[in-house]
């Protein structure tokens, strides 16, 4: 039975995420498989993977063939190169301590790489933020000196209603002694 490494989709129409299995290769993409391996999700930054790295390198030793994407996500995890290096040692190029030596080497370089490729990313978020907020702040200046001529002008407008209304007011206050309904009503 000829077997293949690959993903199998889920999630929904602009968000997916990939479950990496083995299945037969007659089988359809997202249909019966024989064993999960782990998850990869893209819409992160970085992606993420979760990966069962032991199962991963027995499917790979006993000749399940990866598809081209899982290939560049077992690599990256280190299965391939662990299986090279156990081939070395089959082969009698180096023994099982220079082999794990070599491997734990790799891998400490390669988290030291992927913290120094976080770390880039927030920054570069960081200072993403820092810009936005800077260039909103300006626009916020901008629509508080339009808003203070705004009302500038409009308390202008207003003063000069009001010096025109308390002209007129002293005006009818010097005819006759006019009774308003109000002071009617509080004379019964």
């Amino acid at each position: 039975m000829a077997t293949k490494i690959r993903l199998q989709r889920h999630g929904h129409k602009g968000y997916a995420y990939y479950h990496i299995v083995v299945a037969d290769v007659r089988a359809p993409r997202d249909g019966r498989f024989i064993e999960r391996l782990g998850s990869y999700n893209p819409n992160t930054n970085p992606a993420t993977v979760d990966l069962n790295f032991e199962r991963s390198l027995y499917w790979m030793q006993v000749g399940a063939q990866p598809t081209d994407t899982v290939r560049n996500i077992l690599s990256d995890e280190g299965v391939l190169l662990k299986k090279h290096l156990l081939n070395g040692v089959k082969k009698g190029a180096f023994d099982e301590k220079a082999a794990e030596q070599k491997f734990e080497a790799w891998k400490g370089e390669k988290e030291h790489k992927n913290s120094k490729n976080v770390e880039k990313i927030l920054a570069e978020k960081d200072a993403h933020k820092k810009t936005r907020f800077e260039s909103e702040r300006e626009k916020n200046k901008v629509k508080a000196a339009e808003v203070a001529k705004k009302k500038a002008q409009q308390a202008a407008k207003n003063a000069g209603i009001e010096l025109e209304a308390p002209q007129a007011e002293p005006i009818a206050e010097h005819t006759a002694d006019a009774v308003t309904p109000t002071d009617e009503t509080a004379q019964e």
